[in-house]
C-alpha cells in the first residue's frame, strides 16, 4: 500500500461491502483513511454475525457503522441520511463493493439456472448500485463533482464458464454505470467501474473453480494479478478531485490481463518449453 498523500483530505462518504480484511472493500476503507477521507461503513445485516465491520471502524479513527440490505429501498435511503447526518452534509463518494452470485454458490450450471436464484444475484451484484445511488439522490446525499464507484470484473464482457450468472450481473452493473453517469454529469458527478483481477476474498472463494481463474489470469498478466492493496490505492485516485473529468468508463486494473491473448507462461505450462526454438 502507498504512503498517504492526503487526496482525499476532507472528504467523506460511504464505503459498503468490507467484509473481513481479504475483501477489497476493507483494503480501500484502511486507504481511503490514510488519505484523510472519513466514511460510513455499510454492509448488510447478516454481516454482524460472521464479519469483522467493527474492527474496521476502530482501526479507521471510529467510522461509524450503518447495516442496510442493499436490496431494500427504505434502508438505503435510511443509509444516506445517517451518513450525511454523521459525516456533516452530503458525501464525496460512494463505493459499492457488493456481489453475491446464487446459482453459482449453489452450484447451479449457467444453462440450468433456478430463476429465483438469478434475480436475486442481479438485484443484490448490479441493481443495488442503481438503488443505492438512487436512494442517495432521493436524501439529497451526493455533493455535486463527487464520485461513485462500483467493482466489476472482465467476466462482464467474456465469458468465463464458471463465472456463470455473475457474468451477467457485472455486465448489467457496467451498464448501470455508463446510463446513470450522462444524468449524474449534469451535476459534475462522476461514476465509474474498476475491473479487478480475480482477487481472493470471501467471495472470490465461493466461485467454484476459482483458484483456476487465478492462476490463468496469473499466467497471462504480464504484472500478475493485483492484489486488495493495490487496487484500493487505485481506487483512491478514482475518488479524488485527480479523475474529476472521468466518468462512465470501466477502468481496468488487472495486471494487463485485459490487453492480452496468450503468453509464453501460459504455453509453457500447457506444452512445455516449446518456445525456444530449433538453433541448428
Amino acid at each position: 500500500m502507498a504512503d498517504s498523500n492526503g487526496l482525499l483530505a476532507g472528504k467523506t462518504g460511504v464505503i459498503s461491502g468490507a467484509l473481513d480484511p481479504d475483501s477489497i472493500a476493507w483494503a480501500l476503507a484502511e486507504a481511503a483513511h490514510r488519505e484523510g477521507a472519513r466514511f460510513v461503513l455499510t454492509n448488510a445485516p447478516v454481516a454482524r454475525r460472521f464479519g469483522r465491520l467493527d474492527e474496521l471502524a476502530e482501526a479507521t479513527g471510529g467510522s461509524p457503522v450503518v447495516y442496510a440490505d442493499a436490496t431494500s429501498d427504505d434502508e438505503l435511503e435510511d443509509l444516506f441520511g445517517q451518513a450525511t447526518d454523521a459525516l456533516g452534509g452530503p458525501l464525496d463518494f460512494v463505493v459499492h463493493s457488493i456481489g453475491m452470485g446464487m446459482n453459482v454458490r449453489k452450484g447451479r450450471p449457467y444453462e440450468d439456472l433456478k430463476y429465483e436464484w438469478y434475480q436475486k444475484s442481479l438485484d443484490i451484484s448490479a441493481v443495488s448500485l442503481h438503488r443505492m445511488v438512487r436512494a442517495a439522490l432521493a436524501k439529497d446525499a451526493l455533493a455535486d463533482g463527487g464520485s461513485v464507484l462500483a467493482m466489476s470484473y472482465i467476466g462482464a464482457q467474456r465469458v468465463f464458464s464458471e463465472y456463470s450468472e455473475m457474468g451477467d450481473a457485472k455486465a448489467l452493473l457496467e451498464s448501470i454505470v455508463r446510463s446513470f453517469g450522462y444524468r449524474l454529469g449534469r451535476r459534475g458527478i462522476r461514476i465509474n467501474a474498476v475491473s479487478q483481477s480475480p482477487t481472493k476474498t470471501t467471495a472470490g472463494g465461493g466461485i467454484q473453480g476459482f483458484d483456476a481463474m487465478f492462476d490463468f489470469a496469473e499466467k497471462v498478466a504480464p504484472l500478475g494479478n493485483a492484489d486488495q492493496a493495490s487496487c484500493a490505492d487505485y481506487c483512491v485516485t478514482l475518488l479524488s478531485d485527480y479523475t474529476r473529468m472521468v466518468t462512465m468508463q470501466t477502468l481496468y486494473h488487472d495486471g494487463g490481463f485485459s490487453a492480452m491473448g496468450i503468453s509464453d507462461a501460459l504455453i509453457e505450462g500447457m506444452y512445455g518449453d516449446v518456445l525456444g526454438g530449433d538453433d541448428a
